[in-house]
């Protein structure tokens, strides 16, 4: 796209199924290296990637070449295929439906690119439920609690 200049950052969060917890620390860095060559193969910039056991963060300097649901469903798609034929995990691996996105300005990288690379210690404290309302709360995004990553049904499983 000639003369197209845009400035375009995503915060993009999306959960295994059923919030489980099956992404294992050992293989954490070949998934987040797979979904990162997803994302270059698909000519945008990768700035920062991190996660859970449960869920993953991405910051992704978006250019206008893809919609972003295509881009985060094809992230989805290939990852669970790649979880899959490594079989690591019992049985067939998905990530929910749906994902939160999340935009910045170009001044707000740094801080970003830090929250998103001290996922585990920010864990710690906080559980996925409790981070990811607060985020749409923040940006002002409007939902329904029966449509946010199956949190209504796993309430009683986590004791919230």
């Amino acid at each position: 796209m000639a003369n197209t200049y845009t400035q375009i950052y995503i915060q993009v969060v999306f959960a295994v199924q059923g919030r489980q917890c099956l992404i294992q620390p050992e293989h954490k860095e070949e998934i987040y290296k797979f979904i990162t060559g997803i994302v270059t193969n698909r000519d945008q910039k990768m700035l920062q990637i991190n996660g859970v056991a449960d869920h993953v963060h991405l910051l992704v300097g978006l250019k206008p070449s893809i919609a972003l649901s295509d881009l985060v469903r094809d992230i989805k798609a290939g990852s669970s295929k790649f979880i899959n034929d490594n079989h690591w995990v019992r049985g067939k691996f998905a990530w929910q439906e749906g994902f939160g996105a999340f935009s910045y300005g170009h001044s707000q990288l740094d801080k970003v690119v830090g929250y998103v690379r001290d996922q585990e210690i920010h864990h710690r404290q906080n559980s996925f439920k409790h981070e990811y309302l607060a985020l749409l709360r923040k940006f002002d995004i409007a939902f329904e609690d029966k449509y946010v990553f199956d949190f209504i049904e796993n309430d009683a499983a986590e004791g919230q």
